[in-house]
């Protein structure tokens, strides 16, 4: 039976602790995912004055890039920032991580919430441990390509 991607990309993005996002040209910055699977969003709490808050101001597109081994996760998502001023959303996602990048807290000028929804992605997934252990010596003995998990393309 074949593994719903997109499913199990919601399930794993939620222990996921940080990634990369590149938004409005620059360079990939890291970032804390807030995965929301009802919505299909992923949300970020950024600074304003970055590169995600310009992109998320101009409907920009951007790009998140995953590579989380505890999570078995790994993944090329894209999709669009959009700059969000949901009061009750930032409190529900704030926590002691967050509020250690702001100078105020919760209540610093310049926190800005970001939505990102993503319109596709390359999913890499695999359940790591021993089966990884196992493929990899099986593909020593026999010159075999490891069977390391599932991939492909996901559309949001």
């Amino acid at each position: 039976m074949p593994k719903d991607l997109k499913s199990d990309f919601w399930s794993q993005l939620k222990d996921v602790r940080a990634g990369l996002l590149a938004a409005d040209g620059e360079r990939p910055v890291p970032m804390a995912p807030y995965a929301d699977k009802e919505d299909a969003t992923i949300w970020f709490i950024a600074s304003k004055g970055t590169a995600a808050d310009r992109a998320a101001k101009s409907g920009g597109e951007a790009s998140f890039h995953i590579a989380d081994s505890k999570a078995h996760l790994y993944a090329n998502v894209f999709g669009k920032l959009t700059e969000e001023r949901d009061s009750e959303k930032l409190d529900d996602l704030w926590n002691a991580v967050s509020a250690a990048w702001f100078k105020d807290g919760r209540e610093d000028d310049a926190v800005q919430l970001v939505k990102f929804t993503p319109h596709e992605a390359e999913v890499w997934q695999g359940d790591g441990g021993i089966s990884f252990l196992r493929e990899i010596a099986k593909a020593n003995m026999t010159g075999d390509m490891p069977n390391l998990g599932d991939h492909g393309r996901v559309v949001f």
